[in-house]
């Protein structure tokens, strides 16, 4: 039975956004799935395109990381794996995932995926869930709050990791 994580925090900025992804992409490995849930501007992509820049970075590569609204995957070799960035927002039945090849990327990849709720059953086992809120404050727009969920086995250990760095 796997047992449940389930940690929230606050990112004051942007930037805050910015150092955890890095520090997350230290810890990933294939086969690692990072669903991104929230509204339009809540800092999914601001975050993937973090994560992705730090392992290029790893591997002495440096690439434009556009979002894949429109192109819907965006790929990229990051060493030893792929890290495949999917933005699912444009689709609208699970069938056009598979047609995508995503759902085998979820077992040899690095997969980062913005809109999750469109996987519908194919939602990846041991997957970790961020959820990105905005600030309800106006003050604080770039404030967000997030909550990570997932397996305890796979992921507390790195993300608490990756918060303290």
């Amino acid at each position: 039975m796997l047992q449940a994580f389930s940690h929230q925090v606050h990112f004051p900025s942007p930037e805050d956004t910015s150092r955890f992804a890095v520090n997350l992409s230290e810890h990933l490995r294939p086969g690692d799935v990072i669903l991104l849930q929230g509204g339009i501007g809540a800092g999914k992509t601001h975050f993937a395109r973090s994560l992705v820049q730090a392992l290029q970075a790893s591997t002495g590569t440096v690439e434009d990381v556009p979002s894949p609204t429109f192109t819907l995957v965006q790929t990229y070799d990051v060493g030893t794996t792929e890290l495949w960035h999917a933005d699912l927002y444009r689709l609208s039945h699970p069938d056009e995932i598979e047609e995508l090849g995503l759902t085998e990327a979820f077992e040899t990849a690095i997969c980062l995926v913005e809109w999750p709720d469109r996987l519908g059953d194919l939602w990846p086992d041991g997957a970790l869930l961020i959820s990105f809120e905005t600030s309800p404050d106006p003050g604080n727009e770039d404030q967000r709050s997030v909550t990570f969920s997932g397996d305890a086995d796979r992921w507390q250990s790195r993300v608490l990791k990756a918060l303290e760095s």
